[in-house]
C-alpha cells in the first residue's frame, strides 16, 4: 500500500513537473523586432573579380554575355551534391549566403560547417539562416559560431522555450506551426545550389538509416542574383532573429571559444577520415564536376518563392505564395505532366485540375512515395484519401520502394538500408522544369515557405521525363484500379510482373494505422 502511494505521487509530480513546463513556454515569447539589434545587411554585389566569378566567365563567355539564360547542373547524386556544395565554399572570397530547414552534425554536415569556417578566417562574409526546428541541442554550437567576426547566424521563426520543440509547440502552435522550408546555398553572388536537398548523411549519399533520392541544381547566370535577393528578404525579415537574441548564457570568452573550436577541429579531422570521404575520394565526383566539364544546360528561368512573412498572410495570392506561381505551368500543359512529390496530398481542387488535364489529352503522372518508404506516416495517411479519385480520373500513379537503388561505393562504405523520395519537381510538355522544396501538400501550400526555380528548357524537361519513367519502372510500384480495388504492380529484374493486393512491404499493424489516420486527422494538420 505504502508503494503504490509512492509511485502516485511520482506520478503527480511527474505531471504537474510537465505542465509547470508547458506553462512556462507558453509564457516565453521571442523579443520584439525593435527591442534588439538586427543590422540590416544586403548581398555582396562587387564580385566580378571573384576567381569564382573569372572560371564561369571562361567557361561560358557566349551565355553569360547574352545575358539573357541562366546555366543550370543537375545535382541528382548525392555524392556529386555535396561535393558541390562544399567545393563552391572552399572557393569563396566575398561572400557566403546559406538557408536550410535541416543541418545535421554528422559526417556532411561537421565538414560543411568546417567549410563555413574556414571560409570565414578568409575574411568571407558568411550570413547563415535555419529554421529553429532543427536547432534543438545546437544552440551553444550556433551561439559559438556566430561568435566568430565574419559569421552571422539568425534562426527562422525561433523558439523561445529553448527546451523541447515539443513542449514549444504545445506553449504556441498557431506561430511555430510555420516554418522555414528553403535550401539554398550562394557564393560570391556567382553560382548558386538550389532543391530538395538539407544538409545531412541521408541527403548526400551517406551512411544512414535511409537514403533519400533527391534533386538539386547547380545554377549560374541571372538567376543567381535573384536568388540573392530572396536571401536578402528573409534574412532581414523580422521573423529571421539573431542566434544571440534568442540564446542566451553562453560563455564566448576567447578561452571559452579556443577550446569550443580545438573540439569541433578534433571533429573535422575525424570526419576527414571517415569511409564515406574516402569514397568520395576514389569515385569521379570531383574531376566531373570541374565548370569546363559540366554539361550546363542553359534556359530563362524564375525564381519562384513564398514571402518570408507567409504566416501573416493567411489568403493564399500570388503575391505572397509560391503555389499560385505554379499553377500556369500546369494548367496550361498541353502534352504531359509530370510530379515528383514525396509528400503528396493534393486536396480536391488539385485531383480536379489533374482530371480535366487527363480529359482533354494530357498524360498525367504522379510519383510519391509507397508507405513502406514514406518517413512521414501521417501525410501517406493524407494522401491515401485521393488515390482512387486520382486512378479513376486517368492518372499514372507511382509509389517509391523502400529499396535504395546503389548502397555500396567501395568495399569499406556502404549506403544506407533502405530508401525514400525526397526529390521535388515538376515538369510540363517537354519544356518546363521546376526544381525546388516545395511539396504538392497542404503545408507547403500554406504554412511553410518554399522556394524553387521553373527553368524552360527542353534537355532538362526531356530528362526529367526519362528519370521519371526510369524511376517508375526500376523503383517504384504502378498503382492501379482493378474491379474498383486497388492493386500494386512491380517489375522484377528479369522483366516479370509481380502484384499485390495490400500495400507491398508493408505489415498489417501500419496499414490499420495509416488508414485510421486517413479519417481522424484534418487535412488542415498535414
Amino acid at each position: 500500500m505504502k508503494r503504490s502511494v509512492c509511485l502516485y505521487g511520482r506520478r503527480a509530480s511527474g505531471l504537474i513537473c510537465l505542465l509547470g513546463i508547458v506553462f512556462l513556454s507558453a509564457c516565453a515569447s521571442v523579443p520584439e523586432a525593435g527591442s534588439y539589434d538586427r543590422p540590416v545587411t544586403h548581398t555582396l554585389t562587387d564580385t566580378e573579380d571573384t576567381a569564382l566569378a573569372r572560371t564561369i566567365g571562361r567557361a561560358f563567355p557566349e551565355q553569360l554575355a547574352a545575358g539573357e539564360e541562366s546555366g543550370f547542373y543537375p545535382l541528382d547524386d548525392g555524392m556529386k551534391a555535396f561535393v558541390a556544395r562544399m567545393a563552391l565554399v572552399d572557393v569563396a572570397e566575398v561572400s557566403v549566403d546559406v538557408q536550410y530547414y535541416i543541418w545535421h552534425p554528422d559526417t556532411s554536415g561537421t565538414l560543411l560547417a568546417g567549410k563555413l569556417l574556414d571560409a570565414a578566417d578568409r575574411g568571407v562574409r558568411v550570413r547563415l539562416l535555419l529554421d529553429d526546428l532543427d536547432t534543438a541541442g545546437k544552440d551553444t554550437f550556433l551561439v559559438q559560431l556566430d561568435a566568430h567576426p565574419n559569421i552571422e547566424v539568425r534562426l527562422y521563426n525561433p523558439f523561445a522555450y529553448r527546451g523541447s520543440r515539443g513542449v514549444g509547440f504545445a506553449g504556441d502552435l498557431k506561430r511555430l506551426n510555420h516554418r522555414m522550408h528553403n535550401k539554398s546555398l550562394t557564393v560570391d553572388n556567382q553560382a548558386a545550389i538550389v532543391g530538395g536537398r538539407n544538409i545531412g548523411n541521408e541527403y548526400f549519399d551517406a551512411v544512414a538509416h535511409t537514403a533519400f533520392a533527391d534533386l538539386d541544381v547547380l545554377a549560374i547566370g541571372p538567376v543567381v542574383p535573384r536568388v540573392s535577393g530572396m536571401f536578402d528578404q528573409y534574412w532581414n525579415s523580422e521573423v529571421a532573429v539573431p542566434v544571440g537574441v534568442v540564446v542566451t548564457g553562453v560563455d564566448i570568452s576567447p578561452s571559452n571559444l579556443a577550446e569550443a573550436r580545438g573540439n569541433f577541429q578534433a571533429r573535422i579531422d575525424s570526419a576527414w577520415q571517415s569511409d564515406y570521404v574516402k569514397a568520395v575520394q576514389a569515385s569521379k565526383v570531383l574531376d566531373e564536376l570541374r565548370f569546363a566539364n559540366l554539361g550546363i544546360a542553359w534556359g530563362r528561368a524564375q525564381l519562384l518563392y513564398d514571402d518570408p512573412e507567409k504566416l501573416l498572410h493567411p489568403e493564399i495570392t500570388g503575391e505572397t505564395h509560391l503555389a499560385p506561381q505554379l499553377l500556369p505551368v500546369v494548367a496550361g500543359a498541353s502534352q504531359r505532366v509530370a510530379v515528383v512529390s514525396p509528400y503528396f496530398v493534393p486536396g480536391e481542387a488539385t485531383v480536379e485540375l489533374f482530371r480535366e488535364l487527363v480529359a482533354r489529352g494530357v498524360e498525367v503522372s504522379i510519383l510519391t512515395n509507397s508507405l513502406a518508404a514514406n518517413d512521414v506516416g501521417v501525410v501517406h495517411a493524407g494522401y491515401m484519401r485521393y488515390r482512387k479519385a486520382l486512378l479513376e480520373g486517368g492518372v499514372h500513379l507511382y509509389e517509391y520502394k523502400p529499396e535504395p537503388t546503389q548502397v555500396s561505393r567501395n568495399k569499406n562504405w556502404t549506403g544506407s538500408s533502405s530508401a525514400s523520395l525526397h526529390a521535388k519537381t515538376l515538369g510540363a510538355d517537354g519544356r518546363h522544369v521546376f526544381v525546388g522544396s516545395f511539396n504538392l501538400d497542404p503545408r507547403s501550400v500554406a504554412l511553410n515557405t518554399e522556394m524553387g526555380v521553373m527553368i524552360e528548357n527542353p534537355v532538362l524537361a526531356s530528362g526529367l521525363h526519362e528519370g521519371f519513367h526510369r524511376l517508375a519502372r526500376n523503383q517504384a510500384y504502378r498503382v492501379e484500379l482493378v474491379d474498383g480495388q486497388l492493386r500494386w504492380t512491380e517489375i522484377l529484374a528479369g522483366g516479370e510482373l509481380r502484384t499485390y493486393d495490400v500495400e507491398p512491404q508493408t505489415t498489417l499493424w501500419q496499414r490499420f494505422v495509416a488508414r485510421t489516420l486517413s479519417i481522424i486527422v484534418p487535412e488542415s494538420m498535414l
